[in-house]
């Protein structure tokens, strides 16, 4: 941590800077120049509130050397981490592509997903039971019932369950019921208490960025995750909101590959929710692909106009097939599969 004092600042303020570092177990490092005097602050920094140095009198400016963020930093973990799920990889060479409709209605509706999620060669299924809507007199999804529909139809394609958890008093409803993989969404990105709980089991984590999520901020919530012991964790990109209406949220294909020189984690993409019309959502996988992500997170529904939820965002199962096929020549150019 560097701490500049003001131009004109006091040997008297100086020393009660050095006396606070000493008191919260720092070293202080002073460096006098012509015009500012610098401090630097010698030992675990993350612990530390800059704000309590910042108000310090003769302080400028503080600013951090290492990151917030530790077990999810590249620095601290150089290999990338790739994550199995009953044997299927998320990172490393291979791309997944995770299918399904945007919630569970009917049996029916979930059986035709699911065969279309293994024909078109997606290895994992989405659904959402438990559905997070900006209307509270919208479908909200049909709870354990839907974890249980959605269950029985995916198990007859041997496809690993990716579902949404939005309240902590369901993590053991979640963990009985078998999902193979919890979605933290956008909405409880900083729903610090349910971020603890999930950090507490091994289950496999995408954890979405908020809608105005900064990639700190986002990182930082990911060690949340890492910091109670599960470090199955995986970064979901799905755009954050901006002043355009041409489109839902911006995809943020940039914070890819700053991510993937951030963090050792995975990396996937939404580009369904970001854009929310179907008919850009190829455009949007093919350069999440080709960015590097780890994967995509797509919708797709038997009958879309018939869709109870978010119908204009879901591809059907045929153009979803389409999509696959030209990803694959996407993912071998990038010298990886899919």
């Amino acid at each position: 941590m560097i701490i500049i004092m003001h131009p004109h600042v006091t040997d008297e303020e100086i020393h009660g800077v050095e006396t606070k570092l000493k008191s919260l177990g720092l070293e202080a490092n002073i460096s006098r120049g012509v015009e500012r005097t610098i401090i630097g602050a010698i030992g675990d920094e993350r612990k530390i509130h800059k704000e309590s140095l910042q108000a310090l009198p003769g302080v400028d400016n503080v600013m951090r050397v290492v990151k917030p963020y530790k077990i999810v930093a590249r620095e601290w973990h150089e290999a990338d981490t790739v994550i199995d799920i009953q044997g299927i990889p998320i990172g490393g060479h291979t791309i997944q592509v995770i299918g399904g409709p945007c919630s569970v209605e009917t049996q029916s509706q979930m059986d035709f997903a699911a065969q279309g999620v293994a024909n078109a060669g997606c290895r994992l299924m989405r659904g959402g039971a438990f559905k997070p809507r900006t209307s509270p007199y919208s479908f909200q999804g049909k709870g354990l019932e839907g974890l249980k529909i959605f269950h029985q139809a995916a198990d007859k394609y041997k496809l690993p369950i990716v579902t949404e958890l939005m309240d902590v008093r369901r993590l053991d409803e979640f963990l009985e019921y078998g999902v193979d993989v919890i979605q933290i969404g956008t909405r409880n990105m900083q729903n610090f208490d349910l971020l603890k709980e999930v950090g507490k089991i091994h289950t496999p984590v995408i954890l979405k960025r908020g809608l105005c999520a900064t990639l700190s901020e986002w990182l930082m919530s990911a060690e949340y995750i890492a910091a109670g012991g599960n470090h199955n964790i995986i970064l979901c990109e799905r755009g954050v909101r901006s002043f355009e209406k041409a489109y839902r949220n911006m995809l943020d294909i940039t914070a890819i590959p700053v991510l993937k020189k951030e963090t050792h984690l995975p990396v996937i993409v939404d580009p369904s929710h970001a854009v929310g019309k179907a008919a850009l959502v190829p455009a949007l996988s093919k350069a999440a692909i080709a960015a590097g992500a780890d994967g995509l997170l797509i919708e797709m529904h038997p009958t879309p106009c018939e869709a109870w939820c978010d119908a204009d965002q879901a591809l059907t199962p045929d153009e979803l097939k389409k999509l696959m096929e030209e990803l694959r020549g996407i993912a071998q150019v990038m010298g990886r599969e899919i």
